[in-house]
């Protein structure tokens, strides 16, 4: 297969823990082609969607894994799959790729994750989709209303619903003396819509990533402690990512969104679950993949292109 991947600049990418690195090895090893875009490299020209789009190859060399070959201005619809793997934020320009990628299906190209689910999933607001699985939520942008979620569950985290690695996430108790300065920061005065969710205790045992692929789940979660004295359990907030086998209330969620993940054009979902509450849904760059396969063997990388392989075929 010819395998086009949207992704954030190659110098970026931390090999030992990067899922769209993974996915590619995994690929190359099988002898797909691999090319590579950013997304300011994907553009309409008259009715065609194009991709400035550069051949890689993978080495075997940590410090310098992969070489690149010129920049060819090529139809989206000479590759067999465009894997969409660019990291949030998810702003404007996001949106606009996704834009340009719905008419690119149009053409007959295969986009995973599909351009349409990637807008409708936002990571915060999609839980209210399943709405059995979530902890008391609230979301708005007027600070009293907060305030009084607030003062009901007592404990409180309050984040913003464009970003990722849990940046802008705050946790307010209703006696915290600097609760006013908090909402006015985090709606930027009124004007900025974020989600507030009663603290669910559980996360000092971790923030279990579920990763779903073509509506199965991967039979391990990767569970992110905490450091100590952090609420936030994200790998880039400084989590330590522990990998452990499904629990029978992960797989009740994860069997519950599998089908609907699938049939809504999500190839690859990441389920963020704290103790029995589904927290968020990743549908943009879900990652995790790496530490799994290091901790228990299971291929996470090559079930997802077996799922790939069976699609394009």
């Amino acid at each position: 297969m010819r395998l086009a991947f949207i992704l954030d600049p190659l110098e970026h990418i931390k090999t030992y823990k990067d899922s769209t690195f993974a996915i590619m090895r995994a690929a190359a090893a099988r002898g797909h082609a691999l090319f590579v875009m950013e997304q300011q490299d994907v553009i309409l020209r008259g009715d065609q969607v194009t991709g400035l789009a550069r051949k890689l190859d993978m080495l075997d060399d940590d410090r310098h894994w992969y070489a690149l070959a010129e920049a060819a201005a090529t139809p989206l619809a000479a590759f067999d799959a465009v894997l969409m793997r660019k990291d949030p934020p998810f702003d404007m320009e996001y949106v606009f790729s996704t834009y340009l990628l719905e008419l690119a299906e149009a053409q007959g190209v295969r986009i995973f994750n599909k351009p349409r689910a990637i807008r409708d999933y936002n990571e915060k607001l999609a839980i209210a989709k399943f709405p059995r699985f979530m902890a008391p939520t609230l979301v708005t942008r007027q600070p009293e209303l907060i305030r009084a979620f607030i003062a009901e569950h007592r404990d409180v985290i309050v984040k913003p619903l464009d970003a990722m690695g849990g940046a802008g996430v705050f946790r307010i108790t209703a006696l915290d003396v600097n609760l006013n300065v908090i909402l006015e920061t985090v709606t930027e005065l009124g004007r900025r819509t974020i989600m507030a969710q009663r603290y669910i205790p559980e996360i000092a045992q971790g923030d279990k990533r579920i990763l779903i692929i073509d509506g199965e789940a991967v039979p391990y979660a990767l569970a992110r402690i905490p450091k100590a004295g952090e609420t936030r359990g994200n790998l880039a907030a400084g989590g330590t990512g522990v990998a452990q086998a499904l629990s029978p209330r992960d797989r009740e969620i994860a069997a519950a969104l599998g089908p609907a993940l699938k049939a809504a054009g999500l190839f690859l979902a990441g389920l963020d679950v704290i103790g029995d509450y589904l927290t968020e849904i990743n549908v943009t760059s879900p990652t995790g993949m790496q530490e799994i396969t290091a901790q228990t063997g299971f291929d996470v990388a090559g079930m997802l292109v077996d799922a790939l392989e069976r699609k394009i075929q």
